[in-house]
């Protein structure tokens, strides 16, 4: 890994509530951005949006940032920021140069794609996109011309194992009193059994 450029990956979602969905996309980056020849991964972050950030059914931060801090406890490369998560607006997310030393690319699943058609955002940031099951990154591209003017700052990373977790479906379990075993890590269905008498914001 010696001359390689270091790099941090960073992640801007709700994680309401965080699932293997998204810890193997940090994997699923880390292993591409490696293969690359270039990169040299030096670090994750997770960085849970406020409480303002106005998507319903969002879950209060405090618990949001408890359940990410239970999940990634197994990981030995990426951490929490609570900053984003604290402030008392809602805040986007503070552009970083290239030029600066990690270097530092924001990571989304294909899912996400359609955040970035927003004028402003993308041509700022750098991206490395994960595919998930059917949705594909490419074709969100090809069908913007926003984001295919942007290509070159887009690094598109395949899923090979197609995980469809999706923190909407696990959050409509919860409410009907399903199992959600093996779809979140057990230190974070502990955490929601024991706060689900908690008010929502």
């Amino acid at each position: 890994m010696a001359g390689r450029i270091p790099l941090v990956l960073l992640a801007c979602v709700s994680f309401n509530p965080i699932t293997h969905q998204h810890m193997e996309l940090f994997e699923l980056a880390r292993d591409h951005m490696h293969q690359t020849g270039l990169y040299r991964v030096a670090g994750g972050i997770v960085s849970p949006v406020g409480d303002d950030y106005g998507k319903q059914g969002l879950v209060a931060s405090k618990h949001r940032l408890a359940m990410s801090r239970l999940a990634l406890q197994s990981s030995d490369w990426v951490s929490i920021d609570d900053w984003e998560s604290q402030q008392e607006d809602w805040r986007e997310t503070v552009y970083c140069s290239p030029t600066v030393v990690p270097q530092l690319k924001l990571l989304c699943g294909a899912d996400f794609m359609d955040t970035f058609k927003v004028p402003g955002l993308v041509g700022r940031f750098e991206l490395v996109c994960v595919s998930r099951g059917s949705l594909q990154p490419d074709r969100a591209i090809h069908e913007s011309d926003l984001l295919s003017r942007h290509w070159r700052s887009i690094c598109l990373v395949r899923e090979w194992v197609h995980n469809e977790i999706s923190a909407t479906e696990v959050r409509r379990a919860l409410w009907r009193g399903q199992s959600v075993k093996y779809l979140l890590p057990d230190s974070v269905i502990d955490y929601i059994r024991e706060h689900k008498t908690e008010q929502r914001r």
